[in-house]
């Protein structure tokens, strides 16, 4: 068999290979590049691809990726005898510049009887799509600002390393990358540390647990680290993923800070205040200003919702304060009744809100004793009760204040009603003064008839059906707004 049969037989059985095949010639001469080998150059015949290795070299920039030679092409390499494998380049080329490869490369040299090289071959893998999602995955790891490290699981030793690990730990990317996982211990302090070298070692997942890291700077910092196996490339390797429990540290200790303040506030406020479930309005605590107030203590009513404990009078009262607690999570200044512990009853202005403790749901009930204030009221009324039923001697200034605290809100005469006629007032005032329909017929020289006309529709006016109710209607609403004459 001669060797030109026989470079034509290997040309056949390397022409279906899905691997790339360059064949060349001791004097540099690209005999030969089968399909797939053509394909991953962007060439459709071997003249594109280029004849020679100087015209390859022409044609195609290449740019190494690893075992650096930057010198010499692989091609070149080969023609010169050098056997490799596993070496990956960047080709780009030079006429297309959009159109690049990554190629993961090894070379053959097969000698004849003399050891003089016979074949020489290049043998490539098309390895873009595998180099992309490395891009794609350094790019993600990089941006991501959660900290995390790579460890490769056949020496432990990080491959790769995160902005969001070396600013939270302040270690330079040269301190961590070839470093052991013993030299950065990703694990220092972890709590369950001999499971997770465990799992280190035989590549298994390492759970959730907290670890205090030793920094550059001779401080250190709690986290949670946990451990996933991943594959780099056929590397296997352990995926280090880490939360920083400082800020959950400080956000713990505010809260906490926080709480005491409440607490205090809480207890030494001098206002009856409570604090009870949201949902069951259990009561979860109570200050000394109620217990003073009410008489009860903590053993009687902590545990307990106020209405268990007594404290409610109405029923309905208490159903109001809840339902609109629920549905606007506040309430202002309401108006209740509710029971001391030895059973009088106590006037209160109820104010609450919605408070979250805890991540917890909770109601806020401040409890205002207005007994006293409500009695003193209620004197100064019926005092003015009293004096209002004879006002004949007051003057017109002194009713007008009278009927005003009596009634609070309301206006005087003027203003509550004021589509009364002049005549329909004088009367009204006369009524108010203690005269009959006489008397007022002669005062205001009308007869009887007519001022008992004026006076129908008075009474239609204001709302009223009999004269006794047109005295006390007028009294309230400052009549007589004059003492009459004789």
């Amino acid at each position: 068999m001669t060797a030109g049969v026989d470079r034509h037989e290997l040309r056949q059985i390397i022409a279906g290979l899905s691997e790339g095949v360059i064949l060349v010639e001791p004097d540099q001469t690209i005999a030969y590049a089968n399909a797939a080998a053509l394909a991953m150059h962007g060439a459709e015949s071997l003249d594109e691809l280029g004849p020679t290795v100087d015209a390859y070299r022409d044609r195609f920039c290449l740019r190494y990726r690893n075992n650096v030679a930057p010198n010499q092409y692989p091609i070149e390499r080969v023609v010169a005898g050098e056997r490799f494998h596993d070496v990956v380049v960047e080709v780009r080329r030079a006429d297309k510049p959009e159109m690049d490869f990554v190629h993961s490369l090894r070379s053959l040299v097969a000698t004849d009887r003399d050891g003089k090289p016979s074949c020489l071959a290049l043998i490539l893998k098309d390895v873009s799509d595998q180099f992309e999602a490395e891009e794609r995955f350094e790019r993600t790891f990089n941006a991501n600002p959660a900290p995390a490290v790579i460890t490769r699981l056949s020496d432990l030793r990080h491959v790769k390393v995160n902005t969001g690990f070396l600013e939270m730990t302040g270690f330079t990317r040269d301190a961590v990358i070839g470093r052991s996982v013993y030299e950065v211990d990703v694990l220092a302090g972890a709590r369950n540390r001999d499971l997770a070298v465990g799992r280190l070692e035989s590549g298994g997942t390492i759970p959730q647990m907290e670890a205090c890291l030793d920094l550059p700077d001779g401080g250190s910092r709690f986290v949670i680290v946990a451990g996933q196996p991943i594959a780099m490339g056929d590397e296997p390797c352990m995926l280090f993923t880490f939360a920083d429990l400082e800020l959950r540290r400080k956000a713990e200790t505010a809260l906490r800070q926080s709480e005491e303040r409440f607490a205090k506030a809480f207890r030494m406020t001098p206002v009856p205040t409570v604090l009870v479930r949201a949902d069951t309005f259990q009561v979860t605590g109570i200050n000394e200003a109620f217990s003073r107030v009410f008489g009860h203590g903590e053993d009687r009513i902590v545990g307990r919702s106020l209405d268990e404990a007594g404290l409610w009078v109405a029923d309905k009262q208490r159903l109001q304060v809840e339902a609109a607690l629920d549905r606007h999570g506040y309430v202002l200044g309401v108006e209740v009744c509710l029971r001391h512990e030895s059973g009088t009853n106590l006037d209160c202005l109820v104010s609450a809100e919605r408070v979250t403790i805890n991540d917890a749901e909770f109601a806020l009930l401040v409890l205002q004793d207005i007994t006293e204030r409500k009695h003193t009221e209620r004197e100064l009324f019926d005092a003015i009760e009293t004096v209002m039923a004879d006002t004949s001697w007051f003057s017109r200034g002194l009713i007008e204040k009278l009927a005003t605290l009596r009634r609070p809100g309301r206006e005087a005469a003027e203003g509550a009603a004021p589509n009364l006629t002049v005549r329909e007032r004088q009367i009204l005032n006369l009524i108010c003064s203690g005269l009959g329909d006489d008397a007022i017929a002669r005062k205001l020289g009308l007869s009887r008839n007519t001022v008992r006309n004026h006076g129908a529709a008075l009474y239609r006016k204001i709302g009223i059906h009999k004269r006794s109710e047109a005295v006390v209607w007028g009294r309230e609403n400052g009549f007589p707004l004059s003492r009459p004459d004789g």
